[in-house]
Protein backbone atom coordinates (compact mmCIF):
# COMPACT_ATOMS: atom_id res chain seq x y z
CA UNK A 1 0.00 0.00 0.00
CA UNK A 2 1.39 3.42 -0.91
CA UNK A 3 1.63 6.13 1.77
CA UNK A 4 -1.81 7.27 2.83
CA UNK A 5 -0.71 10.89 2.41
CA UNK A 6 -0.45 10.30 -1.36
CA UNK A 7 -4.18 9.57 -1.71
CA UNK A 8 -6.69 12.23 -2.70
CA UNK A 9 -10.06 12.38 -0.95
CA UNK A 10 -11.63 10.67 -3.96
CA UNK A 11 -9.01 7.92 -3.85
CA UNK A 12 -9.58 7.44 -0.13
CA UNK A 13 -13.32 7.12 -0.63
CA UNK A 14 -12.84 4.50 -3.35
CA UNK A 15 -10.34 2.60 -1.20
CA UNK A 16 -12.74 2.65 1.74
CA UNK A 17 -15.50 1.13 -0.39
CA UNK A 18 -13.18 -1.70 -1.45
CA UNK A 19 -12.17 -2.31 2.18
CA UNK A 20 -15.80 -2.38 3.29
CA UNK A 21 -16.47 -5.14 0.75
CA UNK A 22 -13.51 -7.13 2.14
CA UNK A 23 -14.79 -6.49 5.67
CA UNK A 24 -18.26 -7.85 4.88
CA UNK A 25 -16.66 -10.95 3.35
CA UNK A 26 -14.71 -11.41 6.58
CA UNK A 27 -17.87 -11.05 8.65
CA UNK A 28 -19.58 -13.69 6.51
CA UNK A 29 -17.01 -16.26 7.69
CA UNK A 30 -18.55 -16.14 11.22
CA UNK A 31 -15.13 -16.53 12.82
CA UNK A 32 -14.49 -16.64 16.56
CA UNK A 33 -10.79 -15.86 16.99
CA UNK A 34 -9.45 -14.69 20.36
CA UNK A 35 -6.30 -12.59 20.66
CA UNK A 36 -7.38 -10.78 23.82
CA UNK A 37 -4.75 -12.01 26.28
CA UNK A 38 -1.35 -13.67 26.15
CA UNK A 39 -2.54 -17.19 26.87
CA UNK A 40 -0.18 -20.07 26.03
CA UNK A 41 -1.39 -22.41 23.32
CA UNK A 42 -1.99 -26.11 23.94
CA UNK A 43 1.24 -26.99 22.12
CA UNK A 44 3.18 -24.87 24.63
CA UNK A 45 1.39 -26.36 27.61
CA UNK A 46 2.10 -29.87 26.34
CA UNK A 47 5.83 -29.29 26.86
CA UNK A 48 5.21 -29.32 30.63
CA UNK A 49 2.88 -32.32 30.81
CA UNK A 50 5.42 -34.45 32.67
CA UNK A 51 4.89 -32.13 35.63
CA UNK A 52 1.60 -33.94 36.08
CA UNK A 53 3.16 -37.36 36.43
CA UNK A 54 3.97 -39.23 39.60
CA UNK A 55 6.42 -37.41 41.86
CA UNK A 56 9.82 -39.00 42.50
CA UNK A 57 9.41 -38.51 46.27
CA UNK A 58 7.85 -36.19 48.79
CA UNK A 59 10.92 -35.81 50.99
CA UNK A 60 13.18 -32.77 50.84
CA UNK A 61 16.97 -32.94 51.13
CA UNK A 62 16.79 -32.05 54.83
CA UNK A 63 14.27 -34.84 55.50
CA UNK A 64 11.16 -32.61 55.62
CA UNK A 65 7.95 -34.16 54.27
CA UNK A 66 6.64 -31.69 51.65
CA UNK A 67 3.10 -32.96 52.20
CA UNK A 68 2.93 -31.37 55.65
CA UNK A 69 2.70 -27.84 57.07
CA UNK A 70 5.54 -25.35 57.22
CA UNK A 71 8.38 -23.63 55.34
CA UNK A 72 6.88 -20.17 54.98
CA UNK A 73 9.44 -18.90 52.48
CA UNK A 74 9.33 -21.95 50.20
CA UNK A 75 11.32 -25.16 50.02
CA UNK A 76 15.12 -24.61 49.85
CA UNK A 77 15.45 -26.63 46.64
CA UNK A 78 13.03 -24.33 44.83
CA UNK A 79 14.67 -21.15 46.09
CA UNK A 80 18.05 -22.51 44.98
CA UNK A 81 16.72 -23.48 41.53
CA UNK A 82 15.29 -20.05 40.74
CA UNK A 83 18.05 -18.22 42.56
CA UNK A 84 20.48 -19.94 40.20
CA UNK A 85 18.36 -19.08 37.17
CA UNK A 86 18.02 -15.40 38.06
CA UNK A 87 21.33 -14.82 39.83
CA UNK A 88 19.69 -14.06 43.19
CA UNK A 89 20.82 -15.22 46.64
CA UNK A 90 18.29 -17.94 47.62
CA UNK A 91 18.09 -16.49 51.14
CA UNK A 92 16.61 -13.34 49.61
CA UNK A 93 13.76 -15.21 47.88
CA UNK A 94 10.27 -16.12 49.06
CA UNK A 95 8.42 -18.67 46.94
CA UNK A 96 4.78 -17.63 46.87
CA UNK A 97 1.65 -19.09 45.36
CA UNK A 98 0.75 -19.93 41.79
CA UNK A 99 1.13 -16.49 40.15
CA UNK A 100 3.25 -13.37 40.59
CA UNK A 101 0.12 -11.19 40.39
CA UNK A 102 -0.93 -12.54 43.80
CA UNK A 103 2.50 -11.83 45.27
CA UNK A 104 2.55 -8.30 43.84
CA UNK A 105 -0.92 -7.57 45.18
CA UNK A 106 0.02 -8.89 48.63
CA UNK A 107 3.27 -6.93 48.74
CA UNK A 108 1.58 -3.68 47.78
CA UNK A 109 -1.27 -4.39 50.21
CA UNK A 110 1.23 -4.89 53.06
CA UNK A 111 2.72 -1.47 52.31
CA UNK A 112 -0.74 0.06 52.30
CA UNK A 113 -1.71 -1.58 55.58
CA UNK A 114 1.55 -1.53 57.53
CA UNK A 115 4.00 0.78 55.79
CA UNK A 116 7.75 0.17 55.70
CA UNK A 117 11.05 1.81 56.65
CA UNK A 118 9.43 3.33 59.75
CA UNK A 119 7.02 5.36 57.59
CA UNK A 120 3.25 5.59 57.86
CA UNK A 121 1.07 2.96 56.15
CA UNK A 122 0.22 4.15 52.68
CA UNK A 123 -3.54 3.94 53.31
CA UNK A 124 -3.08 6.51 56.08
CA UNK A 125 -2.33 9.12 53.44
CA UNK A 126 -5.35 8.15 51.37
CA UNK A 127 -7.67 8.60 54.34
CA UNK A 128 -6.14 12.03 54.94
CA UNK A 129 -6.86 13.15 51.39
CA UNK A 130 -3.34 12.82 49.96
CA UNK A 131 -3.18 9.42 48.27
CA UNK A 132 0.11 7.71 47.55
CA UNK A 133 1.14 7.85 43.89
CA UNK A 134 2.84 5.35 41.58
CA UNK A 135 4.67 5.99 38.32
CA UNK A 136 3.44 3.85 35.44
CA UNK A 137 5.57 3.60 32.28
CA UNK A 138 3.18 3.52 29.32
CA UNK A 139 2.10 1.63 27.37
CA UNK A 140 2.14 -0.91 30.20
CA UNK A 141 0.52 -3.90 31.88
CA UNK A 142 -3.16 -3.45 32.69
CA UNK A 143 -3.01 -5.78 35.71
CA UNK A 144 -0.46 -3.52 37.40
CA UNK A 145 -2.80 -0.59 36.91
CA UNK A 146 -5.75 -2.57 38.26
CA UNK A 147 -3.87 -3.31 41.51
CA UNK A 148 -3.19 0.40 42.05
CA UNK A 149 -6.76 1.33 41.22
CA UNK A 150 -8.12 -1.28 43.63
CA UNK A 151 -5.92 -0.01 46.48
CA UNK A 152 -6.63 3.66 45.85
CA UNK A 153 -3.13 4.50 44.63
CA UNK A 154 -3.02 7.42 42.19
CA UNK A 155 -1.25 6.61 38.92
CA UNK A 156 0.99 8.95 36.93
CA UNK A 157 1.88 7.96 33.36
CA UNK A 158 5.53 8.17 32.31
CA UNK A 159 6.69 7.72 28.68
CA UNK A 160 8.37 4.40 27.91
CA UNK A 161 11.33 4.89 25.58
CA UNK A 162 13.29 2.30 23.62
CA UNK A 163 15.60 1.59 26.58
CA UNK A 164 13.14 1.95 29.46
CA UNK A 165 11.18 4.69 31.24
CA UNK A 166 12.03 8.30 30.39
CA UNK A 167 14.43 8.77 33.27
CA UNK A 168 14.57 12.57 32.97
CA UNK A 169 10.84 12.61 33.72
CA UNK A 170 11.10 9.91 36.41
CA UNK A 171 13.96 11.57 38.29
CA UNK A 172 12.27 14.97 38.27
CA UNK A 173 8.97 13.58 39.57
CA UNK A 174 10.39 11.41 42.36
CA UNK A 175 12.70 14.17 43.59
CA UNK A 176 9.90 16.73 43.87
CA UNK A 177 6.90 14.79 45.19
CA UNK A 178 7.20 12.74 48.39
CA UNK A 179 3.83 11.14 47.73
CA UNK A 180 5.30 9.23 44.79
CA UNK A 181 6.17 5.97 46.51
CA UNK A 182 6.88 3.58 43.66
CA UNK A 183 7.20 2.69 40.02
CA UNK A 184 6.10 -0.36 38.01
CA UNK A 185 8.80 -1.88 35.81
CA UNK A 186 8.71 -4.78 33.34
CA UNK A 187 12.41 -4.66 32.48
CA UNK A 188 12.72 -7.33 29.78
CA UNK A 189 10.41 -7.67 26.75
CA UNK A 190 7.90 -5.33 28.39
CA UNK A 191 4.15 -5.78 28.05
CA UNK A 192 3.18 -4.73 25.39
CA UNK A 193 6.07 -2.85 23.75
CA UNK A 194 8.82 -5.46 24.13
CA UNK A 195 11.17 -2.85 25.61
CA UNK A 196 14.36 -4.06 27.32
CA UNK A 197 15.89 -1.77 29.95
CA UNK A 198 19.44 -0.56 29.34
CA UNK A 199 22.20 -0.72 31.95
CA UNK A 200 22.03 3.06 32.26
CA UNK A 201 18.31 3.02 33.07
CA UNK A 202 18.80 0.30 35.71
CA UNK A 203 21.65 2.28 37.27
CA UNK A 204 19.57 5.46 37.40
CA UNK A 205 16.58 3.70 38.95
CA UNK A 206 18.82 2.28 41.66
CA UNK A 207 20.73 5.48 42.42
CA UNK A 208 18.25 8.34 41.89
CA UNK A 209 17.34 10.68 44.72
CA UNK A 210 13.74 10.33 45.92
CA UNK A 211 11.73 12.63 48.14
CA UNK A 212 10.04 9.62 49.73
CA UNK A 213 12.14 7.57 52.15
CA UNK A 214 10.01 4.50 51.41
CA UNK A 215 10.10 4.71 47.59
CA UNK A 216 9.91 1.22 46.06
CA UNK A 217 10.54 -0.27 42.62
CA UNK A 218 8.14 -3.09 41.70
CA UNK A 219 10.39 -5.04 39.30
CA UNK A 220 8.11 -7.49 37.48
CA UNK A 221 10.58 -9.57 35.45
CA UNK A 222 7.72 -11.60 33.99
CA UNK A 223 9.49 -12.26 30.68
CA UNK A 224 13.04 -12.47 32.00
CA UNK A 225 13.73 -15.80 30.27
CA UNK A 226 11.21 -15.45 27.42
CA UNK A 227 13.65 -14.74 24.61
CA UNK A 228 12.24 -15.52 21.15
CA UNK A 229 14.70 -14.08 18.65
CA UNK A 230 17.77 -13.40 20.79
CA UNK A 231 18.88 -13.43 24.42
CA UNK A 232 18.97 -9.98 25.99
CA UNK A 233 21.09 -9.28 29.11
CA UNK A 234 19.66 -7.35 32.05
CA UNK A 235 21.69 -5.57 34.71
CA UNK A 236 21.08 -6.93 38.24
CA UNK A 237 18.74 -4.44 39.93
CA UNK A 238 19.11 -5.99 43.40
CA UNK A 239 22.91 -5.74 43.35
CA UNK A 240 22.76 -2.27 41.80
CA UNK A 241 20.48 -1.02 44.59
CA UNK A 242 22.86 -2.51 47.17
CA UNK A 243 25.81 -0.84 45.46
CA UNK A 244 24.05 2.55 45.49
CA UNK A 245 23.17 2.36 49.17
CA UNK A 246 19.47 1.68 48.53
CA UNK A 247 19.21 -2.06 49.28
CA UNK A 248 15.56 -1.93 50.31
CA UNK A 249 14.39 -0.05 47.20
CA UNK A 250 13.40 -2.99 44.99
CA UNK A 251 10.94 -5.88 45.10
CA UNK A 252 11.74 -8.37 42.33
CA UNK A 253 8.92 -10.62 41.02
CA UNK A 254 9.03 -13.67 38.77
CA UNK A 255 6.83 -16.65 37.99
CA UNK A 256 6.50 -19.78 35.87
CA UNK A 257 3.01 -18.80 34.69
CA UNK A 258 4.08 -18.88 31.03
CA UNK A 259 6.90 -21.38 31.59
CA UNK A 260 4.93 -24.33 32.96
CA UNK A 261 1.18 -23.95 33.62
CA UNK A 262 -0.67 -20.63 34.10
CA UNK A 263 -2.60 -20.76 37.34
CA UNK A 264 -0.66 -23.84 38.46
CA UNK A 265 2.90 -22.58 38.44
CA UNK A 266 4.96 -20.96 41.16
CA UNK A 267 5.83 -17.33 41.83
CA UNK A 268 8.49 -15.55 43.85
CA UNK A 269 9.45 -12.23 45.34
CA UNK A 270 13.08 -11.35 46.03
CA UNK A 271 14.41 -8.35 47.90
CA UNK A 272 16.85 -7.20 50.57
CA UNK A 273 17.25 -9.24 53.78
CA UNK A 274 15.37 -6.52 55.70
CA UNK A 275 12.46 -6.50 53.25
CA UNK A 276 12.28 -10.30 53.19
CA UNK A 277 12.15 -10.42 56.98
CA UNK A 278 9.36 -7.83 56.96
CA UNK A 279 7.36 -9.68 54.28
CA UNK A 280 7.69 -12.98 56.14
CA UNK A 281 6.41 -11.29 59.29
CA UNK A 282 3.22 -10.22 57.52
CA UNK A 283 2.87 -13.53 55.67
CA UNK A 284 3.02 -15.49 58.91
CA UNK A 285 -0.42 -14.14 59.78
CA UNK A 286 -1.70 -14.95 56.30
CA UNK A 287 -0.50 -18.51 55.69
CA UNK A 288 1.44 -21.38 57.18
CA UNK A 289 3.11 -21.98 53.84
CA UNK A 290 2.37 -22.13 50.14
CA UNK A 291 1.98 -25.29 48.05
CA UNK A 292 5.24 -27.16 48.69
CA UNK A 293 4.20 -30.12 46.55
CA UNK A 294 3.88 -27.86 43.54
CA UNK A 295 7.26 -26.34 44.33
CA UNK A 296 8.80 -29.79 44.59
CA UNK A 297 7.12 -30.90 41.35
CA UNK A 298 8.79 -28.02 39.55
CA UNK A 299 12.16 -28.84 41.09
CA UNK A 300 11.88 -32.51 40.09
CA UNK A 301 10.75 -31.57 36.57
CA UNK A 302 13.31 -28.85 35.78
CA UNK A 303 16.13 -29.94 38.14
CA UNK A 304 18.62 -27.25 37.00
CA UNK A 305 18.63 -23.67 35.68
CA UNK A 306 20.12 -24.96 32.42
CA UNK A 307 17.13 -27.25 31.96
CA UNK A 308 14.80 -24.28 32.37
CA UNK A 309 16.77 -22.40 29.71
CA UNK A 310 16.53 -25.42 27.39
CA UNK A 311 12.78 -25.57 28.04
CA UNK A 312 12.48 -21.90 27.13
CA UNK A 313 14.30 -22.52 23.84
CA UNK A 314 11.61 -25.09 23.00
CA UNK A 315 8.93 -22.53 23.85
CA UNK A 316 10.69 -20.00 21.63
CA UNK A 317 10.58 -22.48 18.76
CA UNK A 318 6.82 -22.71 19.28
CA UNK A 319 6.33 -18.94 19.41
CA UNK A 320 8.71 -17.70 16.72
CA UNK A 321 6.55 -18.73 13.71
CA UNK A 322 3.58 -16.93 15.25
CA UNK A 323 5.51 -13.72 15.82
CA UNK A 324 6.96 -14.02 12.31
CA UNK A 325 3.42 -14.36 10.99
CA UNK A 326 2.18 -11.24 12.80
CA UNK A 327 5.16 -9.08 11.85
CA UNK A 328 5.13 -10.23 8.21
CA UNK A 329 1.39 -9.63 7.89
CA UNK A 330 1.72 -6.14 9.36
CA UNK A 331 4.54 -5.29 6.98
CA UNK A 332 2.70 -6.70 3.95
CA UNK A 333 -0.59 -4.97 4.74
CA UNK A 334 0.42 -1.75 6.48
CA UNK A 335 4.13 -1.22 5.88
CA UNK A 336 4.81 2.29 4.58
CA UNK A 337 1.14 3.21 4.66
CA UNK A 338 1.40 5.73 7.47
CA UNK A 339 -1.68 4.19 9.09
CA UNK A 340 0.17 2.31 11.84
CA UNK A 341 3.54 1.65 13.45
CA UNK A 342 4.42 -1.38 15.55
CA UNK A 343 7.09 -2.90 17.75
CA UNK A 344 9.55 -5.60 16.70
CA UNK A 345 10.11 -7.44 19.99
CA UNK A 346 13.05 -9.75 20.68
CA UNK A 347 10.99 -11.79 23.11
CA UNK A 348 8.04 -11.72 25.47
CA UNK A 349 4.43 -12.29 24.54
CA UNK A 350 3.13 -9.31 22.62
CA UNK A 351 3.42 -6.98 19.65
CA UNK A 352 2.36 -3.40 20.27
CA UNK A 353 0.72 -1.41 17.46
CA UNK A 354 -0.14 2.29 17.29
CA UNK A 355 -2.85 3.42 14.88
CA UNK A 356 -3.45 7.00 13.83
CA UNK A 357 -4.60 9.02 16.88
CA UNK A 358 -8.25 8.43 17.65
CA UNK A 359 -8.48 5.10 15.81
CA UNK A 360 -7.67 2.32 18.33
CA UNK A 361 -11.15 1.90 19.80
CA UNK A 362 -12.74 1.93 16.38
CA UNK A 363 -10.23 -0.65 15.11
CA UNK A 364 -10.89 -3.00 18.04
CA UNK A 365 -14.65 -2.56 17.61
CA UNK A 366 -14.46 -3.41 13.91
CA UNK A 367 -12.31 -6.46 14.62
CA UNK A 368 -14.74 -7.72 17.27
CA UNK A 369 -17.68 -7.35 14.90
CA UNK A 370 -15.77 -9.44 12.36
CA UNK A 371 -15.07 -12.24 14.88
CA UNK A 372 -11.60 -11.23 16.11
CA UNK A 373 -11.42 -10.36 19.83
CA UNK A 374 -8.51 -8.11 20.83
CA UNK A 375 -7.44 -6.64 24.17
CA UNK A 376 -9.59 -3.58 24.79
CA UNK A 377 -8.20 -0.31 23.45
CA UNK A 378 -6.91 1.79 26.35
CA UNK A 379 -6.03 -1.22 28.51
CA UNK A 380 -2.31 -0.43 28.28
CA UNK A 381 -2.81 2.91 30.08
CA UNK A 382 -3.84 3.73 33.68
CA UNK A 383 -7.59 3.90 34.19
CA UNK A 384 -8.04 2.45 30.69
CA UNK A 385 -7.57 5.90 29.16
CA UNK A 386 -5.13 6.12 26.27
CA UNK A 387 -4.84 9.88 25.69
CA UNK A 388 -4.14 9.33 21.98
CA UNK A 389 -6.57 6.41 21.54
CA UNK A 390 -3.91 4.74 19.41
CA UNK A 391 -2.31 1.77 21.19
CA UNK A 392 -3.44 -1.83 20.59
CA UNK A 393 -1.84 -4.92 22.13
CA UNK A 394 -1.57 -7.93 19.82
CA UNK A 395 -1.26 -11.32 21.54
CA UNK A 396 -0.11 -13.94 18.98
CA UNK A 397 0.43 -16.91 21.32
CA UNK A 398 -2.94 -18.62 21.69
CA UNK A 399 -4.34 -19.04 18.14
CA UNK A 400 -3.00 -21.63 15.72
CA UNK A 401 -0.93 -20.38 12.77
CA UNK A 402 -3.95 -20.82 10.49
CA UNK A 403 -6.22 -18.87 12.86
CA UNK A 404 -3.57 -16.21 13.33
CA UNK A 405 -3.25 -15.67 9.59
CA UNK A 406 -7.00 -15.10 9.25
CA UNK A 407 -7.09 -12.86 12.31
CA UNK A 408 -4.23 -10.66 11.11
CA UNK A 409 -5.77 -10.26 7.64
CA UNK A 410 -8.99 -9.05 9.23
CA UNK A 411 -7.16 -6.88 11.75
CA UNK A 412 -5.22 -5.11 8.98
CA UNK A 413 -8.48 -4.36 7.14
CA UNK A 414 -9.89 -2.87 10.36
CA UNK A 415 -6.83 -0.66 10.91
CA UNK A 416 -7.19 0.66 7.35
CA UNK A 417 -10.94 1.29 7.61
CA UNK A 418 -10.61 3.12 10.95
CA UNK A 419 -7.73 5.24 9.69
CA UNK A 420 -9.35 6.18 6.40
CA UNK A 421 -12.67 6.98 8.08
CA UNK A 422 -10.84 9.40 10.35
CA UNK A 423 -8.92 11.03 7.51
CA UNK A 424 -12.08 11.51 5.46
CA UNK A 425 -13.91 12.94 8.48
CA UNK A 426 -11.15 15.50 8.88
Amino acid sequence: MKPIADYSSEDLSALLKDLEVQYKEAQAQNLKLNMARGKPATTQLNLSNDLLGKMESYTLADGTDARNYGILDGIPECRELFGGLLGIDPSQIIIGGNASLNVMFDTLSFLCLFGTAGCDPWLYHKHNGTPVKFLCPVPGYDRHFKICEELGIEMISVPLKEDGPDMDVVKKLVSEDEMIRGIWCVPLHSNPQGVCYSDEVVEQLASMETAAKDFRIFWDNAYGVHHIYEDVPLKDIIKECEKCGNPDRVYYFFSTSKISFPGAGIALVASSPANIKELKGHMSAQTIGHDKLNQLRHVQFFKTPDNIRAHMKMLAEELRPKFDMVLNKLEESLGGSGLAVWSNPKGGYFVSLDTLPGCAKRTVELAKNAGVTMTGAGATYPYGKDPQDSNIRIAPTYPTIEELEKAMDIFAICVKIAGIEKLLAE
